[in-house]
Order: structure tokens, then C-alpha cells, then sequence
């Protein structure tokens, strides 16, 4: 029996952010989930993952950004405000700063532990912390499309949400290292390209048979066609603390998926860029974040992020106008001026010379992020950066932001 893609008729919206849990004294990882989780059992958008300081917190079907704004804001709230109750800080980020995994309990679930048995240390060591978008597309042919095309865009998700410099207490130089943990995964990093719907089902059909995989929600790549849902599901995303960012990429995400989406319905062929132009500009995008210089073509041109996000950003403002999202779009230029979170940590260390007090100001982004009162020293929010002026090219106003 073949794979029933469900489809959606509209392109909605699901996120999902692992979260990590902190102790508030010496700010390492500490199993924290499993006491949330107890707070919240009848909430089936609060989840356990593969470590106990880890809880996944996720929106239900939302139609819009600014349904995702609020559905994920004050659930992400009602967990923070749980963990204070506990004595328990959460922070957002694509690895911690200097927790170690082979100090981490793993969940006692039979699917994580066979999980583990199967893939032994490339994921017993997975102490990383991810966001994925789920837009929803209404066919299994245009997803495949899009799926094909989107790839091309890899590169760009990762550079955006870049917030994993530190591993196990070491600048890595890199400014995403959760990517390149994560790709260690059987089926991580890129995915394979496929035709059509027909040969991707048969590779899943195939990988089960000779027990890879036993569904596929073990298709761990960069992104998957979602069956079950009838979503292109996003994964390459670092876990993002500043909502106003997390919101741009998720607009980003959205756009993309509808502006490829309507290409593909008016008999647009979906041009794919080489694979290993691909792969290339991705390993640039973990290395320099923001400030990645990516190949645009075979011959090996150039350009800067900057100017590329720009000129999509031009190419999305439509797109975006129409699905309500603009306003979050247009804060990927408050990004490209002022820098991501990488940026942050790193220039933070820099000046403190302490893993601690990068911690710190992740839980305080956080907490600025989702409005919950400060309570503690830990707990003051951090000065909230000046958006620059940038104007939507198609109706030329001006940007419209509140802090948060």
C-alpha cells in the first residue's frame, strides 16, 4: 500500500522549538523536562525528546505567523513559568554552551532506546536543539517539487538561525556547530533529491524493508515531506531564543514554500542549483552565519548573504503582503544589520570571558521574548536592539515593530 500524502488546502503554519532545561545556581543542562511535563500532561503540544533536558514545546495549526505569535508565545510562557516554580530555567539555543552529552539522561521511552541501539553514538552524543516549521502544500507532486527546490534555500535557514558557536565549553569557529552534529545521523544533512512522489515512497518502502528505518519520521534530513500532516516540515533551523527572529525565519519559511508553490501550479519549472553548490554553501553558512559569502552558480560566482536575502526579501515582499506576514518578514534586515545569535554569545564571551553569562542572557532573551515578568537578577532582559529603516519595495512602507 502506497503512501497517503493527506495534503492541506491551505499553506499553514506548525512550529516546533526544543527547548533546553538549565539549573539556575551553575547554569549546566540538568533533566528537567520530565518535572514540566508533569505540570502539563493534558497538553499534547508540550513533549518529551531523546534527553531529559530537552522538552519540545509546539503550536497547533495555525494559519498564519500571527497565530504562531501567539499560540507559541504563551505556551512557551506557561513552560517557563512552570519551571520557575520548580527552580528550573529554560533557554533557547542550537547546542548548549559547555554541557557535556555524556552527562545527559536519556529518556526512558522504548523508541529513543532503540533508537540509541541502532544508531549508538551518533545519537547518544545529539545534545542539540532544533526548529522546524511545518508549512502545509496540497498535493504529494507539488511537495515533492517544492521539497526538490527548497533546498536550494538550506543554506539561507541555517545562516538566519544560526545560535550554536560553543560546544562543550569550546568556541567551535563555527557559527552553527548543531548542523554538523546533527548530520552525523543516518539520514541527516541534506536530503536526497527525488523525482516525484512515486520514488519517494519507494525509497521509504525499501529503507523500512531492510530495517533503516521504521517510518518515516526517521527521515532525519535538513527537511521531509510530512505525509501524515500535508506539510513540507523545515530542519535545518538552530532553536531560536528572540521571537521577533524565530518569527522572520518561520514568515521566511511560509513565503518561500507559497511563492515555490505558485510557481509550480502555473507550469514554472522549479530550477534546482547543483548538489554540491548546495552542500558548499551550506558548509559556508555553518562556518560564517550572516556574513557567508554563497556560490550562485556552476562557475563558481560569488555573492554576499547580505545582498542575496535582500534580493529575495524583494522577490518575497508580494508574497509576503499577502499572507499577512510582512512585518515579520521584514525583520530578516534587522538581522543582517545587527547580527544574529551566534553574534551575540560570541561578543558576549568576549567581553565577560564567562559560558555562564551567555547562558544567562539566553534565558533572559527568552524570557524578554514570551513577556514573563522578571523575577531574579537572572531574569532582567537585555537592552533590545534598534531596527533599521527598511521599506517593503511593493507598498513602500515603512517597518511596524513592537518590542517584546
Amino acid at each position: 500500500m502506497g503512501i497517503v500524502f493527506t495534503g492541506s488546502p491551505e499553506p499553514t503554519i506548525g512550529v516546533e522549538i526544543e527547548l533546553q532545561t538549565v539549573d539556575p545556581t551553575t547554569y549546566a543542562l540538568v533533566s528537567g523536562a520530565p518535572a514540566i511535563l508533569a505540570k502539563h500532561l493534558d497538553d499534547v503540544h508540550i513533549k518529551q525528546e531523546l534527553l531529559q533536558c530537552c522538552l519540545e514545546v509546539n503550536t497547533a495549526i495555525c494559519r498564519s505567523v500571527d497565530e504562531v505569535e501567539h499560540d507559541l508565545r504563551a505556551r512557551i510562557a506557561q513552560v517557563i513559568q512552570a519551571g520557575d516554580a520548580l527552580g528550573l530555567k529554560l533557554i533557547a539555543a542550537g547546542t548548549h554552551p559547555f554541557s557535556h552529552w555524556h552527562d545527559q539522561e536519556v529518556t526512558p521511552d522504548t523508541r529513543y532506546h532503540y533508537q540509541l541501539q541502532r544508531t549508538q553514538w551518533t545519537a547518544r552524543r545529539l545534545l542539540t536543539f532544533g526548529l522546524h516549521v511545518h508549512v502545509g502544500i496540497n498535493s504529494a507532486e507539488k511537495a515533492m517539487a517544492v521539497f526538490n527546490a527548497m533546498t536550494a534555500y538550506v543554506p539561507h535557514l541555517l545562516a538566519l538561525s544560526a545560535s550554536s558557536p560553543f560546544w562543550e565549553g569550546m568556541d567551535t569557529g563555527l557559527e552553527s556547530a548543531r548542523s554538523k552534529v546533527f548530520e552525523s545521523l543516518p539520514g541527516g544533512g541534506l536530503p536526497y533529491r527525488m523525482r516525484n512522489w512515486t520514488e519517494f515512497q519507494r525509497m521509504i518502502r525499501i529503507l523500512q524493508e531492510i530495517g533503516t528505518i521504521d517510518s518515516i519520521q526517521e527521515m532525519w534530513g535538513d527537511l521531509r515531506p510530512h505525509s501524515k500532516y500535508g506539510t513540507l516540515e523545515i530542519r535545518v533551523c538552530d532553536a531560536m531564543s528572540s521571537m521577533k527572529e524565530l518569527l522572520a525565519v518561520t514568515a521566511l519559511v511560509q513565503a518561500l514554500v507559497v511563492w515555490l508553490g505558485d510557481l509550480y501550479d502555473r507550469g514554472t519549472f522549479l530550477p534546482m542549483q547543483r548538489y554540491w553548490v548546495i552542500q558548499e554553501n551550506k558548509w559556508r553558512a555553518a562556518r560564517w552565519g550572516l556574513h557567508s559569502r554563497l556560490v550562485t552558480d556552476e562557475s563558481g560566482q560569488q555573492q554576499r548573504f547580505r545582498i542575496l536575502m535582500e534580493d529575495l526579501l524583494e522577490v518575497l515582499a508580494p508574497i509576503s503582503e499577502g499572507l499577512g506576514s510582512w512585518e515579520h518578514l521584514q525583520h530578516i534586515e534587522c538581522m543582517l544589520e545587527h547580527g544574529g545569535s551566534a553574534a551575540r554569545q560570541r561578543t558576549l564571551f568576549r567581553e565577560t570571558n564567562s559560558l555562564d553569562e551567555v547562558v544567562m542572557s539566553l534565558e533572559r532573551e527568552l524570557r524578554q521574548s514570551t513577556q514573563v515578568p522578571a523575577t531574579r537578577e537572572m531574569d532582567q532582559p537585555p537592552q533590545s536592539l534598534q531596527a533599521p529603516r527598511f521599506r517593503n519595495p511593493t507598498t513602500g512602507r515603512g517597518p511596524v515593530w513592537t518590542d517584546f
